[in-house]
């Protein structure tokens, strides 16, 4: 698994920076900064800039030609063992994905699964559920952010984005599963808004776990 850290969040809030992985993703090679900026259409030294980013991120790897020149020596740039390993478990996820969709009622049985997801984690406090949601959409990756003053929880980075934007009937009910079991299964306490940007969603909270989260 990939580090979340604060650098890992901060590299992959630019767009930019993501066309960056992806393109290394793809290659068949390392490559360097001039041939991402080519493919990208920006500067070298703005290439240069993004994939300092990422490696400092330990999103991508860095090392020096092997190929003997003057000057300075040619860096060539490929994604990180571990963003593969991303790029794997994201290939499985939609392959499950798919499959849960073609099942007769795909939105009641991917909520069952969130549901039943949620009970291997430590369940928040009853009286005070908020926190203990927004500590496990951290542990999983979304970089989320309670916003208090108008009682929603902005999920900043799915990291089941690909997924769920083939198959939002089946991984967004998952996390509905997951939201609703975690505040306690009750009634409907929240609303999950998928996308409301593209790279953004939203639970929106009801007026009673909005006002705990703000006390």
């Amino acid at each position: 698994m990939i580090d979340q850290s604060e650098e890992y969040h901060a590299a992959l809030a630019s767009a930019s920076r993501r066309q960056v992985l992806d393109v290394l993703r793809t290659a068949p090679e390392p490559l360097d900064a001039s041939a991402v900026a080519e493919q990208l259409g920006l500067h070298v030294t703005t290439a240069r800039f993004h994939l300092d980013q990422l490696t400092a991120a330990g999103l991508v790897q860095r090392r020096v030609g092997a190929e003997k020149r003057r000057g300075r020596p040619r860096l060539l740039y490929a994604t990180a063992g571990s963003v593969r390993e991303e790029d794997a478990r994201e290939q499985l996820i939609q392959v499950l994905a798919a499959a849960l969709a073609r099942e007769e009622d795909p939105d009641a049985d991917a909520s069952s699964a969130g549901r039943r997801w949620a009970e291997t984690f430590e369940l928040p406090d009853p009286e005070d559920p908020v926190p203990g949601l927004v500590e496990v959409f951290e542990r999983l990756g979304f970089d989320p952010l309670t916003d208090t003053e108008v009682g929603t929880i902005r999920l900043r980075a799915c990291p089941f984005r690909g997924a769920a934007r083939e198959h939002p009937e089946v991984v967004c009910a998952v996390h509905r599963g997951l939201i609703e079991q975690l505040l306690g299964g009750a009634a409907p306490q929240a609303r999950l808004l998928p996308f409301v940007e593209p790279e953004l969603c939203v639970v929106a909270l009801d007026r009673r776990l909005a006002s705990s989260a703000i006390a």
